[in-house]
């Protein structure tokens, strides 16, 4: 029994001990790279010259990866060893001889690791698989993805080069970023990625470095390859700095020849070496060598630094105290094979102490020279050894020892995430400098009186940057496609922007090779120069690297994007109009400006566009709108339709489905304009109404009446304003007589209304093929006076909720009598045009060609046409089309804005609109039976709605419209949602939207693709 109990003791502390060494295991090369390393401090400079290094002692690690390694070692050959220093180069898109070559490599020379570059990540992952499972040592699989493995393979994501992350002054983002490059080459087998660039570009004309690096400032350069390099080895996978000692003062690419750098020992030592002590005194686990001449540190002629022990050994290991993995740049770069034959070359580059060789040409003759360097112990074997043993702790560190396949199922869908997407986004916009900010014009406000034009120049152009500017403020666009070439173009241009004071100018196909200034060319400058000639206010923005800044003219305001691309496009116009801040800061000196300038921009409460992740949304969530509403148009729901989610102030979703009829190809898009139906009352009367009432101009329990006297002595003198906003009015839900008093009684139309031609007399457009008489609206006034009240009388006598348009017409009536305007002309002055919305408003074919509008209904019973671009209600159409209860026309990215100023209480771009407690006033529950407030529609308490989510809060409000529309805010979830479409089309007696709760279900997905909400179910 003692035995027993003794066994039983033994086995159980085995366990623990087995627990707390594994868990040791996660730090083990953390510890083994900086371990007995000297003091280092990232402020003062080490002493360079290689003196004999002090007595090492170092502590016997007692750690679970001491066996494997140890164990491992002493299975291998010479040969096997050797085989151990070489990664070499691959690719996923050649063909099946180049896999064969692969194989041989690992078979017949025991290669230690591969380096991947061209091809997709299915084929790669598949190759993976393949070689690792021929290798008796798993193999090192490294890749050079400087910016994310799209640098090297398609179907992947590419972050911001590190020029343009050298502009973003939240290093956290960096770290976020390497974070998910390093998930992503842990989803596909991948434990090395070649990456951060940590040299400082010092020259501007530097062909290899330039955009590679962060930047000039040395202090800048380190934090944020500190942050990339946490970012990968956090989640396991190894950094590897590049170029040591630093190639960013250099004019010649190493892969053509060997560059020269000639800074001293003092300049080297304060500014090329001072990001890499700064990451070895971090947790560096890889350098790279750079083919590299530096006379101050090793005078040998022509002799690269990657091959000099006096910078290898003597600089980075001894000096610097560097104690992980180095690895040789491309030992196939000419920079390095002009010194020799590269089996020779490869075996100077270990001795002089690299250990491993990355794609190295040459591998027989090389294995064969470093036997016989041994033998002839110009090498010794237990140095050989000592890199072998670096290297499988590396591995072991990667999860190696305990390798398994790559599983290709969703691998595709796991690399191009969501949150992938958004944190490229958000690099993006932390990115864009502002760089001169001149009369403190940004952020653009109110649009009233702004004169402003866009010119895009440049290969590509900027069609994503002027769409967006266009949605915050409608201008004329023009466009030089390959930049002005003669004098007589920008003169011709010039001549279309004479009415403009202020003309943004964009410009694109900006290189990032300092040859040929970059891209810029004279014609560029040129047409600058006369802009400011005319004294224009010029907002320059530049799609490119900011070494091109310096061939520009000053300008009132100057913005650079560092990179161009549709994010950047997207971002720029958003920062102008103040939808989004900038914090951006020059990585660079250029002209005037020192690295580190810029000017910060402040967002002033206007609506954005972001993705749901940057909001607390599932996008794979929200996805699933497209099934819905692509199975909708299929099933003839309605033809098309739009979908827009705006959340915390940013528009998240917005998507087009279908076509704007049955019978036509076009397709739905953004600009696509709907008759809006009964939205109407809440985006034009309603907002009217609160205008008003903020301006003490209308009395809610004032009567109807002291507004239209014409009301006393009728059956609608009692009735009040909020009598009218809560539909308890008694006046009847519509009045068909108003248009049948216009008919023949064979159903025909009356000459003395209605003229298929416009003249002075008749000139209300009815249809698009029919004009009625303009004293229609004082006969259609009259007739609403005279119509008769409902019997929906309550116990007290006051008349019960019945939805009334004729209400609405009288609310429009009295909008009018107020302010002595149309309704038309006070909104659009007074709402629409300050909040710079292009598309919304009544009788939009004064404006914009019918294609442009989705056709309503064929109507065969009264106008006898296709109702295209005129009210498709009857009653605002024979009114000419401006009515209270219908006839507003428009897009879905104008309700969003109107109605996140609705959501901000009234405030919109620096302006306020409303008092701050109007609209929660109007929109509260005033009848809970009726889920109405005042004006607008509430979320019934039963959730037993066709329309309304029963996710909706209490607190949401909104409306429909009859053509099948729908808008509703959520003050709760900071949330709007609009749905546009014509479903009326061709027959408004097709219901399938509310038998299908078609707009329901959509809101319901919303509402389930928020992430707060996700956490907190069961």
């Amino acid at each position: 029994m003692k035995n027993w109990l003794l066994s039983r003791f033994r086995l159980v502390a085995g366990v623990v001990l087995l627990v707390v060494l594994t868990s040791m295991a996660s730090v083990a090369w953390k510890i083994i790279a900086v371990v007995e390393k000297p003091e280092i401090s990232t402020t003062k400079p080490v002493e360079l010259s290689v003196k004999k290094a002090k007595k090492r002692f170092d502590p016997v690690l007692v750690l679970p990866e001491n066996e494997w390694v140890d164990s491992t070692l002493k299975t291998l050959t010479i040969e096997q060893k050797i085989g151990q220093l070489f990664m070499v180069a691959t690719f996923s898109n050649r063909d099946e001889a180049h896999y064969k070559y692969i194989d041989r490599l690992i078979n017949d020379f025991h290669i230690g690791g591969l380096i991947f570059f061209q091809g997709g990540p299915l084929g790669q992952a598949q190759l993976t698989n393949r070689y690792q499972s021929q290798s008796k040592i798993p193999l090192f699989i490294g890749i050079d993805g400087e910016w994310g493995l799209g640098m090297r393979l398609d179907s992947t994501i590419s972050f911001p080069k590190q020029m343009v992350l050298g502009s973003i002054q939240d290093d956290a983002l960096i770290y976020r970023m390497g974070s998910d490059i390093a998930r992503q080459c842990s989803r596909l087998g991948i434990q090395i990625n070649f990456a951060p660039v940590s040299d400082i570009n010092s020259n501007p004309g530097n062909p290899v470095i330039g955009i590679r690096s962060f930047g000039e400032d040395r202090e800048n350069v380190t934090r944020k390859a500190i942050a990339y390099m946490k970012g990968l080895q956090h989640n396991q996978i190894i950094a590897t700095a590049k170029h040591f000692p630093g190639h960013g003062d250099t004019d010649a690419d190493s892969h053509f020849t060997l560059p020269v750098l000639t800074h001293s020992v003092e300049q080297l030592s304060e500014t090329d070496l001072y990001p890499y002590r700064g990451m070895i005194a971090d947790s560096l686990m890889g350098v790279l060598s750079g083919h590299l001449y530096i006379p101050a540190l090793d005078s040998t002629p022509n002799l690269a630094s990657s091959l000099s022990e006096k910078v290898v050994t003597g600089l980075l290991r001894k000096e610097l105290g560097f104690r992980g993995l180095v690895f040789t740049d491309a030992m196939n770069m000419r920079g390095v094979l002009k010194t020799g034959k590269a089996a020779e070359v490869n075996l100077k580059a270990l001795i002089a102490g690299n250990d491993v060789l990355l794609y190295p040409e040459s591998i027989a003759e090389t294995i064969a020279k470093i036997k016989d360097a041994i033998d002839q112990k110009r090498i010794s074997e237990k140095i050989i050894d000592d890199k072998v043993k670096r290297i499988l702790q590396a591995k072991y560190w990667s999860g190696l020892s305990q390798y398994k396949p790559i599983d290709t199922n969703n691998l595709y869908a796991d690399l191009n995430t969501e949150k992938s997407k958004e944190l490229y986004r958000e690099l993006c916009e932390a990115s864009v400098t502002v760089v001169k900010n001149g009369n403190d014009m940004l952020p653009i406000g109110s649009v009233i009186g702004d004169n402003m034009a866009s010119v895009s120049i440049g290969e590509g152009s900027g069609i994503a940057f002027q769409k967006m500017l266009s949605t915050y403020k409608p201008m004329r666009s023009y466009t030089f496609y390959d930049g002005p070439s003669s004098p007589e173009q920008i003169s011709e241009m010039l001549t279309y922007l004479e009415p403009y004071n202020t003309v943004i100018v964009d410009v694109h196909g900006i290189s990032s090779n300092p040859r040929g200034n970059y891209g810029v060319n004279a014609g560029m400058v040129s047409f600058v120069n006369r802009l400011k000639e005319q004294n224009k206010k010029v907002i320059l923005c530049i799609f490119g690297t900011p070494y091109s800044i310096q061939f520009f003219p000053e300008t009132d305001v100057l913005i650079c994007a560092s990179q161009d691309g549709k994010d950047q496009q997207e971002i720029v116009p958003q920062i102008i109009f103040g939808a989004i801040k900038s914090e951006g800061r020059l990585p660079v000196s250029v002209s005037s400006y020192k690295a580190g300038s810029g000017v910060s921009t402040i967002p002033i409460n206007r609506i954005a566009f972001g993705t749901p992740e940057s909001v607390g949304m599932d996008g794979s969530s929200l996805k699933k709108i497209d099934e819905l509403a692509t199975s909708a148009v299929n099933e003839h729901v309605f033809p098309g339709c739009e979908v827009l989610v705006s959340r915390k102030g940013k528009i998240v979703y917005d998507k087009q489905f279908g076509a704007l009829s049955y019978r036509t190809p076009e397709r739905v898009t953004s600009e696509t304009i709907y008759d809006l139906a009964s939205l109407t009352k809440v985006s034009a009367t309603l907002q009217a109404v609160m205008l008003l009432y903020d301006r003490k101009q209308i009395d809610l329990d004032e009567k109807a009446s002291f507004y239209l006297p014409e009301l006393v002595g009728t059956n609608k003198q009692n009735f009040t304003v909020r009598d009218i906003l809560l539909h308890r009015t008694g006046m009847v839900s519509f009045y068909p007589p108003l248009w049948d008093r216009t008919k023949t009684s064979a159903g025909g139309l009356l000459p003395e209304y209605y003229s298929s031609k416009a003249d002075t007399a008749f000139y209300l457009q009815v249809a698009p093929k029919l004009f009625a008489k303009g004293a229609m609206r004082d006969s259609v006034w009259k007739w609403v006076i005279e119509s008769p009240m409902n019997n929906r009388k309550d116990r007290a006598g006051s008349y019960g909720y019945l939805y009334s348009d004729l209400g609405f017409l009288t609310l429009q009536k009295i909008i009018e009598r107020v302010t002595g305007q149309p309704l038309d002309i006070f909104v659009a002055a007074n709402i629409y045009e300050p909040l710079g919305l292009a598309y919304l408003g009544f009788n939009p074919l004064r404006r914009f060609s019918e294609k442009q509008i989705a056709p309503t209904e064929q109507d065969y019973r009264f106008r006898n046409q296709l109702i295209q671009g005129t009210a498709h209600d009857q009653m605002a159409a024979i009114v000419g089309g401006v009515a209270g209860h219908a006839g507003l026309f428009g897009t879905a990215r104008d309700l969003a804005v109107l109605f996140q100023m609705n959501l901000w209480k009234g405030s919109y771009a620096g302006r306020r609109y409303y008092e701050n407690a109007t609209v929660p006033m109007f929109s509260r529950l005033y009848d809970e039976s009726h889920h109405r407030g005042l004006g607008w529609d509430k979320a019934p308490g039963d959730g037993n709605s066709s329309y309304v989510s029963p996710q909706a809060s209490v607190n949401s409000f909104g409306h429909t419209g009859f053509t099948g529309t729908m808008v509703w805010v959520d003050p709760e979830e900071d949330l709007v949602f609009v749905f546009l479409s014509n479903r009326v089309n061709p027959d408004p007696e097709n219901a399938a939207i509310t038998t299908h709760r078609t707009r329901r279900k959509i809101q319901d997905v919303v509402y389930s693709s928020l992430i707060e909400r996700k956490s907190e179910l069961p």
